[in-house]
């Protein structure tokens, strides 16, 4: 029966497979105290967590993760690097270490769900870093924008040109240009001329108004006058 501070270890281990970004394999041997602090502060700023692990719990960690592929790469003291982010900082703060201890050996790794070889991590050191690669996509799609305003700015440019070229050319075989011509004025329309003797009609409704009015106010009086009293 595992003991519980074992299966501690192999849970840890798991969760830290399932849950990264990526994961370095490692092999320390020859390194001394003082060189794998500098290697943890070095692989800090790249939000990596550096840790050392003994194979038979690193091995059923992996098998349990659905991860068996690692299995053969836990072989001598093996250090796991998990990286919370940008596994190409990870990878160039793995390369730039190991340039000045070589006793680092960078055995493979995982990025994803998918398993690395030591030379596909050695060849994700050298990609650009992230920020690198959106300053040139950027570029990229400004620059067709940048050269599609100087064609249009040079177009509109040279037609002036061409339209001044040739009013000088006619001036000069002795072409007068036409003078503007005065703009007439507006002659008013027959319909607005009409309009006050079209709307003189509308005094003469007034009266017939009126009396309308009168006539319907005798109406009513007969009709009152029709009705019975209640005396």
């Amino acid at each position: 029966m595992a003991r519980p501070e074992k299966v501690a270890v192999v849970e840890e281990i798991r969760e830290k497979l399932a849950g990264a970004d990526a994961a370095v394999l490692t092999e320390y041997r020859g390194l001394k105290v003082s060189e794998l602090a500098a290697l943890r502060g070095a692989l800090r700023p790249a939000g990596t967590e550096f840790k050392i692990f003994k194979n038979t719990l690193a091995r059923r960690a992996a098998e349990e993760a659905g991860l068996s592929e690692l299995i053969p790469m836990l072989e001598g003291p093996t250090a796991i690097a998990f990286v919370s982010g940008d596994a190409v900082l990870a990878a160039k703060a793995l390369r730039d270490f190991g340039r000045t201890n070589q006793a680092l050996i960078v055995k493979g790794g995982l990025l994803g769900t998918k398993i690395l070889t030591s030379g596909e991590v050695a060849a994700l050191a050298d990609v650009a870093p992230r920020e690198v690669l959106l300053a040139r996509l950027a570029g990229g799609f400004q620059a067709p924008l940048v050269k599609a305003a100087g064609l249009f700015q040079a177009f509109t440019r040279n037609m002036a040109y061409g339209v001044k070229a040739l009013i000088d050319q006619r001036i000069e075989a002795g072409e007068t240009l036409p003078a503007d011509e005065p703009v007439a004025e507006p002659v008013a329309d027959a319909s607005e001329a009409d309009a006050p003797a079209a709307e003189a009609p509308a005094d003469d409704a007034a009266p017939a108004s009126a009396a309308d009015d009168a006539a319907d106010a005798a109406g009513d009086s007969l009709a009152a006058a029709d009705e019975p009293s209640d005396s």
